[in-house]
This record gives structure tokens, sequence and C-alpha cells, in this order.
């Protein structure tokens, strides 16, 4: 990229922001599909009108890598960073903000945290879900990303589910002397998508009925996903109940959009004794916080090197097109906790670098992970 291309992009998300102003829940304009917001609850708040938030990436299925890559101070090997960290940065701030106030309960969780381990949350990484059609699906997100320095690994699929997915790890820069979260270090990238094709006739119409009305929307993913903008209209409701019955993940996506829809925190980069995962699910739900329960609490990679868990969504009210109001499914927080590598077991834990643990992710782990927005994890009990 250009600095100048750069520069025009940067005073062109600058400009936008400052239009809508985080200082507020939301965004509202008469100009814009855009909503206040605001928060009823820990876990709920009130979605007035939609404005949330595609060309998917052709790659053959690839064997997923769980070995960590070569040596550096950052635990990547990549393409080394030719600038405008300061903006990207900013970029992922922006949409962090609209994450957090969306969801009042990864808010208190990450606050809740930081009030035991101060400044030493750092994100795993950060999640999307896409449209795999016109144009709509893991390249029209992904590309901002590989603009600025993020490579592309591996990929995984979800037969079941109908998705496919790739992740992408972030350049190799000095790490930040000080700073936490997305002024920590980079964190890596996880976009999915929902293979269109594959759904029933009456579903794909209404996904490409709106993906095709919204333009050239997908080429401005990254933005609305700061803004907190859908590139499409609202829907019907009929037509999100319809989504809903064949896939929850479609459901989701019609009324959110690019939004966030979860950080991850690394756990072993904690210095507490929440830096073991098994610890801070439990004090999560000491704290009075629902943990997604399906396969268990705790998703355990088959090599046993890759821990995961996550909250139950939020949920949002929101206004469809028709004037109908319904609560719908938002976003929630996740936790990882990245073992170290058998090659590298011997390692004095205070030497261990992030290159010396398990990267990339697991199908098993991440399909129950995806299970976070369901509705039967947003309407069971607490255990």
């Amino acid at each position: 990229m250009r600095i100048s291309t750069m520069f025009s992009l940067q005073n062109h998300y600058s400009s936008a922001i400052k239009t809508f102003p985080h200082s507020s829940a939301f965004f509202s304009s008469s100009a814009t599909n855009s909503f206040p917001l605001q928060t009823k609850s820990r876990n709920f708040v009130s979605l007035k009108e939609s404005s949330f938030p595609g060309k998917s990436i052709s790659t053959k299925p690839r064997q997923l890598c769980v070995m960590g890559s070569k040596s550096s101070d950052d635990g990547f090997n990549q393409p080394s960073f030719q600038g405008g960290e300061s903006f990207l940065r900013s970029v992922l701030a922006s949409m962090e903000t609209v994450y957090l106030n969306r969801n009042p309960t990864a808010k208190a969780i990450l606050e809740l945290v930081q009030s035991v381990d101060s400044d030493h949350i750092f994100y795993d990484h950060l999640a999307f879900r896409t449209f795999g059609v016109n144009g709509y699906g893991i390249d029209s997100i992904a590309k901002f990303f590989l603009d600025f320095g993020y490579t592309q690994r591996e990929e995984l699929r979800f037969p079941a589910k109908k998705l496919k997915a790739l992740w992408f790890s972030p350049p190799s820069i000095p790490l930040p002397g000080v700073g936490n979260r997305v002024n920590g270090p980079l964190p890596r990238i996880f976009i999915s998508e929902l293979l269109v094709d594959q759904m029933s006739t009456q579903t794909q119409d209404i996904i490409r009925k709106y993906t095709e009305k919204a333009g050239s929307g997908k080429n401005h993913a990254a933005l609305a996903s700061s803004l907190g903008s859908l590139t499409w209209g609202k829907p019907l409701y009929s037509e999100f109940q319809q989504l809903a019955r064949e896939s929850e993940y479609a459901a989701w996506t019609l009324v959110n959009g690019y939004a966030l829809n979860h950080v991850t925190i690394s756990t072993h980069q904690l210095k507490s004794h929440l830096r073991d995962i098994k610890s801070l699910n439990q004090f999560i739900e000491e704290n009075g916080f629902k943990l997604n329960s399906e396969g268990g609490v705790l998703k355990v990679s088959p090599d046993g090197l890759l821990l995961q868990s996550s909250t139950v969504a939020d949920s949002v009210s929101f206004q469809f097109a028709d004037g109908i109001t319904e609560s719908v499914p938002c976003s929630y927080i996740e936790f990882a906790e990245r073992l170290v590598l058998p090659q590298y077991k011997n390692i004095p834990e205070i030497e261990v670098k992030e290159f010396h643990r398990r990267d990339g992710f697991e199908v098993g782990n991440a399909d129950k992970i995806f299970e976070s927005t369901s509705k039967e994890q947003l309407t069971r009990r607490a255990a």
C-alpha cells in the first residue's frame, strides 16, 4: 500500500469516526442505517434501529499446522510491517469500542480480569463472521488485515454447520513497551463464512437479497465494523426467523454483519493465578457469568495443547424493518490458553515466548465455541 493511499484511507476512517463519536453507546444519523444502543443490564442491551452490518478466498483445504512458527521476538515469522501500525491499532480500537458498547458482559469481564491482572491483558485473536456470497465472504474483511501485514494461514472446515474459516497471523513488529488489549501484541484474526450455496433456496434468496442491495458495502467491511454499521438494510423479522431455523450463524450475521463476533483473552499471558484457564473459568463463574457449556465448559484440542472457553453471548433488542422488535444474540468473549510445544518443554518458563507455544486453531474446539450465540446456550440456566 503506498503511503499516500494509506493516509487517504486514514483520513476517510478518521472523518467517519468523528461523525459517529464513540461517546454514545452507538451511532445515530438520518443519513445511514445507524442505531442508538442503551444498556439495560449486564446481559441485555437495547438496539432500536439496526445499522450493523463476502467474495471468498479460494483455497484448497489444508492440514492444520500445530507447530510453532520459527523464532522471532514476538513469536511470528512474518513479513516485516511496512508502517501504518498506529492506524491499524486505531481501527482495532474502534472495533473494540463498538464491541464493548454492545456487550456489557465482555466489558464487565475485562474490567474484572484487569482488577486482578492490571495491564497484562493481551488478545489471542479477534473473530468475524461473513456470508460467502456476492463478495461478502472471508476476503471482504481479510483484505484490510492483509494490507497491513497479516499473513493468511490455515483453513478450517465445519461441514455440519456449512462453514469454513481462515486465520491470519499478525505482522512481525517489535513488542510495545507498554499497553494491553489492542495496544498490546497484535492478535491473530479468525474469519469464518457461511457457505451460502449449500443452504436452501429460500435462505439463499434472503441472503442474496440483502448482499446484492448493499452494493459496494463489501469494500468497506473494516469501516462498517469500526462504526458499528450494517452495510445492508434492516431485514424483516420473518426473514430472520427463516435463517435462524436453518442456520443460527446466518441469522446472527444478518443482524450483526461485520461486528466483532468475539475477542479472546490470552490467558497464559496473564501474570496472576488467572493465567491457568481453569482458574479463570472458576473466577468468571463465581462472579455470576454464564460460560458456554457445549461439549463441556473447557474445550481441549486432541493434542491437549490448546484450551479454550467462552461466555454465552449477550442479547440485544432489535427492531426489524416491519416494526417488530425482538431479542437477538449479540457477541461474547473467549479465553484461550496455549501450552508449550513438546520440543520446548525444557525451556525455563521465564524464557518461553509465544512461538514456543501451540499455534493455530482446532476444528473441534471452534465448532463448540460457535455455539456461544446459539438459542440453546442463551436460554439455558447457569450451572
